[in-house]
């Protein structure tokens, strides 16, 4: 098993334990968190595999990835009520499974097309999609909203990974660099607060001034 087969599948699982803690704080029962788990888990592929026109998608073609949600959600369903606090562990899952899955979207994208651009924006919807999603559906407050770099990160792991493979770097080593870019990133702004510049508005026009 090459290092972005080792991703793809650890991305599927941490991203299905995210979305079944998603589940376990709204206290929904067992379908519920099969069903959280294996949207979280596959959302971001599924988006990324539409889009680039591989179809059926990878879930489809491999059931595999429907068992490890499955399996995922069985286990934290069992287990949750043991965790001291389960939005904070959400949290670094899904740092990690950002990181995975933005150089598995990217590698997918830049196979598929040979496009730098394309590449980092299928990096980016894979590893950012499912997470929105599960966000959406548990009512939890959005990753993609606060203030703490979330998209960016993604972004750089994508864009590290194109990089390191238009330089002619092995793709594992390439995907190393990238996994580590991206996590870091995301880490460093759950642990530090790291934000980007936020928009800040000029004071409106009195309306005579408009006239």
């Amino acid at each position: 098993m090459t290092i972005l087969d080792w991703l793809d599948h650890v991305g599927v699982a941490v991203f299905a334990a995210t979305g079944a803690l998603a589940a376990s704080r709204k206290q929904l029962d067992l379908i519920g968190f099969l069903f959280l788990a294996c949207l979280t888990g596959i959302g971001g592929g599924t988006l990324r595999d539409l889009i680039l026109g591989l179809t059926p998608v990878f879930w489809v073609r491999e059931h595999v990835y429907i068992l490890i949600c499955s399996s995922v959600a069985v286990i934290i369903f069992f287990t949750a009520h043991r965790l001291e606090s389960r939005y904070r562990l959400l949290l670094w899952l899904d740092a990690a499974g950002l990181a995975g899955f933005c150089v598995m979207g990217a590698a997918t994208g830049l196979t598929a097309t040979g496009s730098a651009v394309i590449a980092i924006v299928t990096g980016i919807l894979t590893s950012t999609f499912g997470g929105i999603l599960r966000d959406m559906l548990s009512s939890e407050p959005s990753v993609l909203m606060r203030r703490e770099i979330y998209v960016t990160a993604a972004l750089l792991g994508s864009s590290a990974y194109v990089l390191a493979m238009r330089l002619g770097l092995d793709a594992n080593v390439a995907s190393g660099i990238a996994f580590a870019v991206a996590f870091v990133t995301r880490g460093g702004a759950l642990r530090y607060g790291w934000t980007m510049p936020s928009y800040k508005s000029a004071p409106g026009r009195p309306p005579e001034d408009v006239m």
